[in-house]
């Protein structure tokens, strides 16, 4: 499974009808929050394995409560909301109220319920990565951050292998504007972009953090 598969397929769906449900929100505009969410966490993530500690620490996390199976019962997600928020404490650290801030502003979804929804969407980010991790035979927190370029790598040559990105389809339909690719000045798609090496960094927000995390990458 892609990282664009699970935004876009079965899982991500699922989901996103939870908490659109739970919190009285339009499925859509979770989907948009999952479809920059997934590669932001991805991205944290990587940046974070780059110390030994860190690594190991994530190699195990995955190892004793991500195995994946949260992809076929997504009803996991809401059980599983207190954890997310403790697992994005740990990934955002510091910047956590900044990152919902903007993500919050972006989607169109309120602060009160940015949050939860994000700790619900935590679980599942993890349960893929776990799986991933699984399918391609790493054991150690060595070679994560490698899997974790790699997933990013891909669902960027996706997008771009495509005549129509999906992602950017969501986010423009969602968005009310008919093209969201990071040249169209849609901040999500914007976002999307850069995280995924195909766009230039933006400024300020989410952008300014994640290029000021990675090294202005």
């Amino acid at each position: 499974m892609s990282l664009i598969d699970l935004i876009t397929g079965s899982t991500g769906n699922q989901v996103a009808t939870q908490a659109e449900n739970k919190f009285g929100i339009s499925k859509g505009q979770v989907i948009a929050l999952l479809a920059v969410a997934a590669p932001l966490v991805i991205s944290y993530l990587k940046n974070k394995s780059k110390d030994a500690k860190e690594a190991e620490a994530l190699n195990n996390a995955l190892d004793r409560d991500h195995n994946g199976s949260i992809l076929n019962d997504p009803s996991q997600a809401e059980a599983r909301q207190a954890e997310g928020g403790s697992i994005l404490d740990h990934i955002f650290g510091g910047q956590k109220s900044t990152v919902e801030n903007q993500l919050s502003q972006n989607t169109g979804i309120s602060m009160e319920k940015i949050g939860p929804i994000l700790a619900m969407l935590a679980p599942v980010i993890m349960g893929y990565i776990g799986k991933e991790k699984q399918s391609s035979g790493v054991t150690s927190g060595g070679g994560l951050g490698d899997l974790l370029g790699g997933i990013l790598g891909s669902a960027n040559q996706q997008a771009q292998g495509e005549n129509t990105n999906p992602i950017n389809d969501i986010l423009g339909g969602i968005l009310g504007n008919g093209g969201s690719s990071p040249e169209s000045g849609n901040p999500l798609g914007s976002i999307l972009g850069s995280v995924l090496g195909g766009g230039n960094q933006p400024q300020g927000g989410i952008g300014g953090l994640l290029g000021s995390l990675l090294g202005g990458k």
